[in-house]
């Protein structure tokens, strides 16, 4: 549950919260009335640039209530190395002056009791912010805020090892958006047949000889959204719920927390590398725009696509000069109107900085691989993989990428926008070589809305991108340079526990009755996903199943879901499992007619599956394959990546540094 706040304090949800056991906080990361951030035990690359701030709380009312709300605006701040002298933060870092005092209002709910009541506490807060910081010292440094004539908080920062040496030329990290290990179980057993036991084939992850696993949490909770996960793996910081590139504050402005370097920033101005992001979301969605995007409100849409494309506009911030190729959903963004970012037409504003813009399958593929490529192929996200080859009917939907009232169906899926990307990025990056991120978002998305069919064909069509992505690095002799990292962001509480007999369970009229459908331990019997149905042909090839509709179908579910009917086949439409009614959710009956009634275990108003705990996945092959065995933190792909990369610098590298050239051409950046 995220904290509740009063609409009137300008406040977001995703900011609120203390570090202890309560629901509501009054903020995550800051127990006491002095807050520093980044907050205690963060890490840091060598070089990464950040922001810092320094908040002050004085609460009004409430149990915290101190000073009769009126903060210390005579705060000061210190940072020392390995136990050294203490100095100013601004004699430490260089800077010229100190920055000037911010003050701000906020309020919060102590909880729920509080919030029925409609009694918010209302805190008073000074502030002082300190832009695009860095350390370059490997070791061990401690901040220390002194307010209210003794008080202290203090905050224990490590600087990584040095990795200044770039072992791998390329990154490829693949995105399952959601994915977890019971997941690839089941696509597994969807698409491959097996004999006595034994598997006949293999999903090309099989195949991958390093699996790891990550742990998920939040700085703050220990279920996380998308965004901030997909920041933790760009940045090697953990944050807030629907933050991303920045540690949350309190402030009324959400665009100006402090602000932390990503990966592919990183590795523009260090070593002038392209990069690029494929998703099949709308591309201004969480994971996409983490690389790129610095926001504690991930709904802001369209100032992030300008921030992927002019970089962020205030506070002096780095940027990467746009991305070389990138492709998705979410025209809503692009197209002149109350989507976009000031009403801009943004097709036009990529194409004044030198891009080409496809708007389908058939542009993108004949796109230049030697420009900067931006591919746009549908308002939001783009249709699942069963709905682009099982059932193209529902296609039927006012989709058009430009705006018009019709379909979209010339639509490339992950395999074609991450091998477009591929030629792409080859081609600029050149000797500095590129990072890419191939995103199958609907895993996730599909599994929210609990039609576990559609997530676990996005699955395969992940699996069998990542199968041709291999061949065509083959093909380009560059498979041997490139590093490639299959993971996802968080996991749902997926499992399959048998099969179910679809013909019985729909001949039975009582509800209790379907239920003696699904077959367990010996009666689960074997997949019939792998045989062809007869009169039936998907053309979808290897890889994928040869029957989506069998009699006898996975008996799957997650740990916390709304109340919904459940009978286990594929639907031919989307799954809507819920109706509101008065705010809550309730069972749709039309979703599912023919199946039985679970009771959910969610809150009533929540009306989709959620995200669990459970650690996910870890694979990777190519340089420093070695380096992502075991369990470790999300944080820690990212530096697992940075440093194969040779990202840890300890020296200050000036932005733009290392000019990007096209591959063999001598020509300068776009």
């Amino acid at each position: 549950m995220l904290p509740r706040l009063d609409l009137a304090a300008v406040w977001l949800a995703a900011t609120a919260s203390v570090a202890s056991a309560q629901t509501y906080r009054r903020f995550g990361t800051c127990p006491s009335l002095g807050c520093v951030i980044p907050p205690d035990q963060q890490d840091f690359l060598p070089g990464q640039e950040f922001d810092i701030r320094f908040e002050v709380h004085a609460p009004k009312n409430g149990s915290e209530a101190f000073n009769n709300g009126v903060p210390d605006e005579k705060f000061t701040a210190t940072i020392s190395k390995d136990g050294g002298r203490p100095r100013s933060i601004a004699d430490f870092f260089k800077i010229r002056s100190e920055p000037s005092l911010e003050k701000w209002t906020f309020s919060w709910f102590e909880d729920l009791f509080a919030e029925d009541a409609k009694t918010p506490s209302v805190v008073n807060v000074a502030s002082k912010a300190y832009r695009r910081v860095a350390l370059y010292e490997p070791g061990t440094y401690t901040v220390t805020l002194n307010y209210f004539s003794g008080k202290k908080t203090t905050a224990e920062w490590t600087v990584r090892p040095l990795a200044t040496k770039k072992k791998a030329k390329n990154v490829i990290f693949f995105i399952g958006d959601g994915m977890t290990t019971n997941m690839i179980t089941a696509a597994r057993l969807l698409a491959h047949k097996t004999v006595n036991g034994k598997y006949q084939t293999l999903l090309s992850l099989d195949d991958f000889p390093v699996l790891g696993h990550q742990m998920t949490h939040s700085i703050d909770t220990f279920i996380t959204d998308s965004a901030n996960s997909a920041s933790a793996l760009y940045t090697g910081h953990k944050s807030t719920v629907n933050a991303l590139g920045v540690y949350a504050d309190t402030s009324p402005d959400p665009q100006d927390d402090p602000k932390v370097e990503t990966i592919v920033e990183m590795l523009f101005r260090i070593w002038g590398s392209a990069w690029g992001a494929v998703s099949t979301a709308f591309i201004a969605d969480a994971t996409p725009i983490a690389l790129s995007g610095h926001s504690r409100l991930r709904s802001q849409y369209g100032v992030l696509i300008d921030q992927t494309l002019n970089g962020v506009q205030n506070y002096s911030w780095t940027k990467t000069d746009g991305p070389d190729a990138y492709f998705g959903g979410g025209a809503d963004q692009f197209i002149a109107g109350p989507g976009s970012y000031q009403g801009k037409d943004y097709y036009a504003e990529f194409a004044k900085k030198g891009y080409s813009v496809s708007l389908n399958k058939t542009s993108l593929l004949s796109a230049p691989n030697d420009k900067k490529a931006l591919g746009i192929f549908c308002k939001n996200n783009l249709p699942v993989w069963i709905d682009r080859h099982i059932f193209p009917e529902n296609l039927e939907i006012n989709n058009d990428p430009t705006g018009a009232a019709k379909p979209a169906k010339d639509l490339p899926g992950l395999k074609e926008m991450t091998l477009k990307a591929v030629d792409i990025l080859h081609n600029r990056g050149g000797k500095e070589g590129f990072f890419l991120m191939s995103e199958a978002a609907s895993i996730d998305k599909q599994m929210h809305a609990l039609d576990y069919d559609r997530a676990l064909g996005d699955l395969l069509e992940m699996d069998d991108t990542i199968r041709a992505t291999i061949e065509k690095l083959k093909k380009l002799r560059i498979l041997d340079d490139t590093l490639i990292v299959v993971s996802a962001d968080h996991g749902h509480g997926f499992d399959v526990f048998g099969s179910s007999d679809t013909k019985y369970a729909e001949a039975q009229e009582d509800e209790r009755s379907k239920r003696n459908a699904i077959g367990v331990y010996q009666n689960s019997g074997l997949s019939q996903y792998t045989e062809p149905k007869p009169g039936v042909s998907y053309g979808t090839g290897a890889n994928f199943p040869m029957n989506w509709d069998p009699r006898y179908v996975l008996a799957a579910g997650v740990g916390a879901a709304p109340d919904r009917r459940e009978d286990f086949g594929i639907g031919a439409t989307p799954r809507a499992p819920t109706t509101s009614r008065g705010g809550e959710a309730y069972v749709n009956d039309k979703d599912r007619p023919n199946g039985f009634v679970v009771n959910g275990t969610l809150p009533t108003s929540e009306s989709q599956g959620v995200h669990s705990l459970t650690d996910v996945p870890v694979y990777a092959r190519g340089p420093c394959q070695e380096t992502f065995g075991g369990t470790y933190s999300n944080i820690d792909v990212f530096y697992k990546i940075a440093n194969c990369l040779g990202l840890a610098h300890g020296r200050n590298v000036t932005e733009g540094a290392g000019k990007r050239h096209g591959k063999g051409k001598g020509k300068g950046r776009d």
